[in-house]
């Protein structure tokens, strides 16, 4: 009896090969998402008002009529503005049960009442809507550069449809986050539009203190003299106010840093716990620290770059030309002042030091460096280094206006120097933060930290020695 020797063929190419696509609209964002999919080895079959073929579309793809590319796939990607979904109206009976993913985005947060997944689906009841791929932009998907928004909200109210969706999220190498309902809709097709959500405070707050001080400067330094002495300095509008104005704001901002944990410690010492609530502003302030550590970094740099420039500035030399040429007509040469070398020294010294530790706190904030080091790595960084920084930029602070606050020449107008206004918050911060290091504050603090209740005094008890009868 002979064996049957035939070789039965080998399956494996066509358990590989991934099912058809659908995609209603060959615009910019339609063309890049088919292109990538036919990349990650799906076919792909366009449905368009004129079947066509365009130089625009995608080698390899079909370009159908709509109900033609309908009847291709299970899964129809929706690649249109909502201002075009009437025609989807007499396409509901070739629609009725297949899956629809809606990519759209509006112009402007909350434009129309309900989300554009929703209204899709009160148009197409017989079909499954799924709310995916908005926050993924088309350059993104042609160039490749998904770093920055790998990330694919995903919504809907059918679960098998779905997990269809984020299969094929999965295969672009993008990470689906399942949102829930189709109610979550709203929310994702709002997100992109959001411009910078976290940073609005810090930059709103930056920039009313930048107006406040460059004012004060003004009045100080250019009105003052105009008006007492007769003398024109309108040019330190220019550079010798923005380099006060700077460092003041860098300071400022990096002392409220800071001092959102000193509220929240004090707040933890007086509960005695760390499971009642924060108040909603000292929530949010918190959660903007890192935004309002880089926008006070940014000023930093910009001092950095202004005190650079000094010594070619005209007006410095001018001065600095004047005073050699008084001191060689009186045939005088003043003594070196010991007392001014050490503070010169000195505050330099600080500032080099706290901008250094300033730029490693930005450098660790980044997600790329945070993400490689260990929670007791970050947080040594960027609290305890975090903190003397503060120290250092407030000692360079001090240093420069040296006994200026004792000295009434200063007090043009009655108004105080500049930078006394500067050292308020960082010297509160680090005053309570003495305190709060002292070992009888510390320890219990470190114990509330660590999920100890300090548990109320029981009033009110009743008297086991008595008993009603």
């Amino acid at each position: 009896m002979e064996k049957n020797n035939t070789m039965v063929p080998l399956t494996s190419d066509l358990t590989n090969k991934k099912e058809t696509l659908c995609i209603f609209g060959t615009g910019d964002f339609g063309r890049s998402l088919g292109h990538k999919l036919m990349q990650c080895g799906y076919s792909v079959v366009f449905g368009s008002r004129s079947a066509q073929t365009s130089g625009l579309i995608p080698q390899g793809a079909t370009v159908l009529t709509h109900t033609e590319a309908t009847e291709m796939s299970d899964i129809i990607i929706i690649a249109i503005q909502r201002a075009h979904y009437s025609f989807l109206e007499s396409l509901r009976d070739v629609l009725h049960g297949k899956v629809l993913v809606d990519v759209s985005n509006n112009l402007k947060i909350n434009q129309y009442p309900e989300s554009n997944a929703e209204y899709l689906a009160q148009m197409m009841p017989g079909s499954k809507v799924v709310k995916a791929f908005n926050t993924v932009s088309a350059w993104a998907l042609q160039s490749g550069a998904l770093d920055a928004s790998r990330q694919v909200f995903i919504c809907g109210d059918d679960s098998k449809s779905k997990e269809k969706v984020m299969e094929i999220v999965r295969s672009l190498g993008l990470t689906p986050l399942d949102k829930g309902s189709l109610l979550a809709a709203k929310e994702i097709e709002n997100y992109p539009l959001q411009l910078f959500p976290m940073w609005k405070s810090p930059i709103y707050l930056s920039l009313v203190l930048s107006a406040v001080i460059f004012f004060y400067c003004v009045i100080r330094n250019v009105v003052y003299n105009h008006v007492e002495k007769g003398k024109d300095y309108s040019f330190f509008i220019l550079i010798s106010i923005p380099n006060r104005v700077c460092p003041m704001v860098a300071l400022i901002l990096l002392g409220l840093v800071y001092l959102p944990g000193i509220f929240a410690a004090l707040l933890q010492l007086y509960r005695g716990t760390k499971y009642s609530r924060f108040p909603d502003w000292l929530d949010q302030w918190m959660l903007c620290r890192k935004q309002l550590g880089l926008v006070a970094l940014a000023y930093a740099f910009l001092h950095v770059l202004y005190t650079l420039i000094i010594p070619i500035r005209y007006y410095v030399t001018w001065r600095r030309n004047s005073y050699v040429l008084v001191q060689a007509l009186n045939n005088k040469t003043d003594p070196l002042n010991y007392e001014s070398v050490w503070r010169s020294e000195s505050y330099l010294a600080f500032g080099i030091l706290g901008f250094f530790l300033f730029v490693l706190l930005g450098i660790t904030s980044l997600p790329s460096v945070s993400n490689n080091v260990n929670w007791r790595e970050f947080r040594f960084v960027q609290s305890y280094l975090g903190y003397l920084s503060l120290v250092f930029c407030t000692a360079h602070t001090v240093g420069y206006g040296g006994k200026k606050f004792l000295n009434s020449a200063s007090y043009p107008w009655y108004l105080p120097p500049t930078f006394m206004y500067s050292l308020i918050i960082p010297c509160v911060v680090l005053l309570i933060k003495v305190f709060l290091i002292f070992p009888c504050i510390d320890r219990p603090l470190t114990q509330i930290r660590q999920g100890w209740e300090r548990k109320p005094k029981l009033t009110n008890q009743p008297n086991r020695g008595s008993s009603a009868v």
